[in-house]
């Protein structure tokens, strides 16, 4: 199947053969000829499977059709949850329809308001938005929806995962009753079915991967490493294969501060990227990272999903993440469109619950490979597809002898049914059970009267 079987006009179609492409993707394949029928859609699709161009080709290819946008108006609403993943969306539109007559505004916070306002004076054929800039410029009357074509929700399982269930709520309340509305998540959880009821009108359902697997084309396996010494294992990991480009993520915003700095001192040019920072610092360090300037990334899992990076080598689990999904998630960044990558992960003995629920959620056991001279000093407990780490087995109980007494314990009467001599007498009188090392050896007795 080629781009041109789909349905796209040839302005689009330059535009695809302009990035090098010829061949759509599963996603691709599946989503555009069911959007450009006008029909709603639920598409499951992983990050890297090429699903933001699944919906950008044919939400451009729909509005080219239609009427022109007026001032303050916005054709194509496209929602995101990060700032980053906002960024990608509005590149992509740029790109893909730079052979159009289409305008695009991307919108979200961190940033001065005013400027943005501005932009959306003119009105937007699509505008890529976060949900709480999107409210604040409503608020504001920088924009209305009467001319309201199409919605999308992108990435929206992680939407819920961050708590924008009120503002998603509060702006579908805005928006007309009669639109299409394309939903396009990771996974269809409970949750994500129960939002969609109030979405969508009858959509097709759409899925290209199974449901939280990772790209065959990644590499994964684990470092059992004692937690002191992952910043250590780190840098020989990064130093000793030569690395240049990796993506590392941390559980917290402080401990993402403190690596970057930790690998600064190791001669290896690093930069953070979390919430604290501002949308300034965010973009500078992506924009070094991207350019070979920064070697390493840290980043928290704001950053798991909206990276757009090309052929990225390598991705480090320095923590694991407290939700199994978001490892596959993590690690979507690395292996994309066809090429290999590795995803590494430094596990301490601490986050074995994490790693079973990883494994679990994945089916996969994660190769482990132990760095000498950091063997951990706690060793990493096995683990099985159950879900649960394999417990260590309990010692076994002494052996039960005729007398009914167990090695190590004494009884109330001996085997002859005599009281013990005394307190810490240790007695061989009829019995041939041993006692205990914990009973010390009578001292002799005195001589004298007591």
């Amino acid at each position: 199947m080629s781009f041109d079987s789909l349905g796209l006009s040839k302005p689009l179609l330059d535009a695809v053969a302009a990035q090098g492409y010829d061949t759509p993707s599963p996603i691709q394949a599946k989503a555009i000829p069911v959007i450009l029928e006008g029909k709603d859609i639920m598409a499951a699709a992983q990050t890297g499977t090429g699903k933001t161009a699944g919906f950008t080709l044919p939400l451009l290819e729909l509005l080219s059709r239609g009427k022109k946008v007026r001032a303050n108006q916005v054709r194509a609403l496209v929602l995101t949850p990060t700032r980053e993943l906002a960024a990608q969306v509005g590149e992509s539109v740029t790109t893909y329809g730079k052979n159009m007559a289409l305008s695009s505004t991307v919108v979200f916070g961190g940033v001065k308001i005013n400027p943005q306002m501005q932009k959306l004076r003119r009105g937007a054929d699509v505008l890529v938005a976060t949900p709480g800039r999107l409210l604040d410029l409503y608020q504001q009357n920088a924009f209305r929806f009467q001319q309201l074509e199409v919605i999308v929700f992108d990435e929206a399982d992680r939407m819920l995962d961050m708590g924008f269930i009120h503002d998603i709520k509060k702006i579908l309340a805005l928006l007309p009753k009669q639109r299409q509305t394309l939903m396009f998540s990771a996974t269809f959880s409970n949750e994500i079915r129960t939002l969609a009821k109030s979405l969508v009108n009858n959509p097709v359902e759409v899925s290209v991967t199974p449901p939280n697997a990772a790209a065959p084309t990644v590499d994964q396996w684990i470092v059992p490493v004692d937690k002191s010494k992952k910043s250590a294992l780190l840098t020989r990991l990064i130093h000793d294969n030569k690395w240049q480009q990796v993506l590392v993520f941390s559980r917290t915003k402080h401990g993402a501060n403190r690596l970057a700095k930790h690998l600064e001192h190791s001669q290896i040019t690093a930069a953070a990227i979390h919430g604290n920072k501002s949308q300034g610092a965010r973009t500078r360090a992506l924009a070094n990272f991207k350019s070979g300037e920064v070697r390493v990334l840290v980043a928290t899992d704001i950053a798991a999903r909206g990276l757009d990076i090309d052929q990225l080598p390598q991705v480090v689990n320095f923590d694991l993440p407290n939700v199994a999904e978001d490892y596959v998630h993590r690690i979507g960044r690395t292996g994309r469109a066809g090429s290999t990558g590795q995803a590494i992960s430094l596990v301490c003995a601490d986050e074995i619950a994490d790693l079973s629920g990883i494994e679990h959620l994945t089916g996969k056991l994660l190769e482990r490979k132990e760095m000498e001279g950091f063997e951990p000093a706690t060793l990493l407990p096995a683990t099985t597809l159950s879900g649960k780490p394999i417990k260590p087995k309990k010692p076994k109980k002494p052996k039960q002898h005729r007398n009914g007494h167990r090695d190590g314990q004494r009884s109330s009467e001996n085997s002859r049914g005599n009281k013990p001599v005394g307190k810490n007498r240790r007695h061989t009188e009829g019995g041939t059970n041993k006692t205990s090392r914990r009973f010390a050896k009578p001292k002799p007795a005195s001589s004298g009267n007591r």
